[in-house]
């Protein structure tokens, strides 16, 4: 059996360290070469960290930066209203991009990946007997192709799956400071029309991310910033450039066409602000890989939606926080008075919860 995967992000990429680990082949097309950078809050929920060490996957250590819980700050009614709870068990972990990319890439070449990088993605076809993809490069034939090229996917556009982007057309834009982190938990700022998400991910370094509703206008990253100015005063150098994502939100029709089957991002995407991207990225891979080598995985897009039902649920649970700052408000100040409440959600389904991702 034979895997073709496009897109050589963490989903890809994990989706093919599965398939080595299973004994199949697999070949990754992605169109940039060397490790990929995108915008994303950077934190791995301690279920997300459990499936790296399972793929093997090793990370730089100046790439990385552990936390240990979650903490709220609120400072718009006036008073500074602070929740936070820790991880009952396991550690987080801030993790640049760019390092978990390339901690991903060596893994699966060490496996014998074919990874096929400074390659465009054509075009495919579909027959009873497989998947022909033509790239820049020439075909490449496989029993399944999966698509793990993002909220945007091309794969999915191809395959004849229908998306559209839910009315809130949420954006978000992140940023990294050259700073020693001041905290060993992801802190999230609320500002009324906008959110800030502050994540060690060096031992000199934070990123910081914002989410907002495009309906309200285009971002700024200073203007953001203004909103925080306790956060801005504790940041650094900034140490790279701009980058965003969205809108998010996309509703995908199903997971699969035939022998196509879609995964991570392309799958189908709520919003960014309970950070477990990566982890249900890594998930899901795992998933999906096991289906395709079962001969099962016509049922791959039951499977997404049992693997991702809780947190589509809880993702739009939160969003009403995000629209409803008196809500809001009034949750933080209710869960820093009642911390086990926090705890509890954070170390149970509702909260795998990172924030951001």
């Amino acid at each position: 059996m034979r895997l073709v995967i496009v897109g050589g992000g963490p989903a890809g990429l994990a989706a093919a360290i599965e398939a080595r680990l299973a004994g199949v082949d697999a070949v990754v097309v992605e169109r940039c070469a060397g490790p990929v950078d995108k915008a994303c809050g950077e934190g791995l929920m301690p279920a997300g960290v459990s499936h790296l060490h399972r793929l093997g996957v090793e990370v730089p250590a100046w790439a990385t930066h552990p936390f240990r819980g979650v903490r709220y700050i609120d400072a718009t009614s006036g008073r500074r209203v602070v929740a936070e709870a820790g991880f009952g068990s396991g550690t987080g972990l801030g993790i640049r991009r760019t390092g978990l990319s390339e901690a991903l890439r060596a893994r699966a070449s060490a496996l014998g990946v074919e990874l096929r990088e400074r390659t465009e993605a054509l075009s495919l076809h579909a027959d009873d007997g497989g998947v022909t993809l033509e790239t820049s490069a020439g075909p490449v034939r496989g029993d399944y192709l999966v698509g793990a090229d993002g909220l945007h996917s091309q794969v999915r556009k191809w395959a004849g799956i229908g998306a559209v982007t839910g009315p809130r057309r949420r954006l978000g834009i992140r940023r990294h400071y050259t700073v020693r982190p001041w905290s060993d938990y992801v802190e999230v700022w609320w500002a009324d029309d906008v959110e800030a998400y502050v994540t060690p991910v060096g031992p000199e370094r934070v990123g910081v991310a914002f989410l907002w509703s495009g309906r309200r206008g285009r971002g700024d990253l200073e203007t953001f910033l203004g909103r925080f100015p306790e956060l801005a005063e504790r940041l650094g150098p900034a140490e790279s450039t701009v980058r965003g994502a969205g809108p998010f939100d996309v509703r995908v029709a199903t997971q699969a066409a035939g022998r196509v089957l879609l995964l991570g991002d392309a799958a189908g995407y709520v919003d960014a602000l309970t950070g477990e991207g990566l982890a249900l990225g890594f998930e899901q891979a795992q998933a999906l890989v096991g289906l395709c080598v079962s001969g099962k995985a016509k049922e791959w897009p039951a499977r997404w939606s049992a693997l991702t039902r809780r947190h589509r649920w809880f993702t739009r649970a939160l969003l009403q926080l995000a629209d409803r700052p008196w809500l809001r408000r009034a949750v933080v100040r209710g869960l820093a008075a009642n911390p086990w409440a926090f705890r509890l959600a954070l170390n149970q389904g509702a909260g795998r919860l990172a924030l951001r991702g």
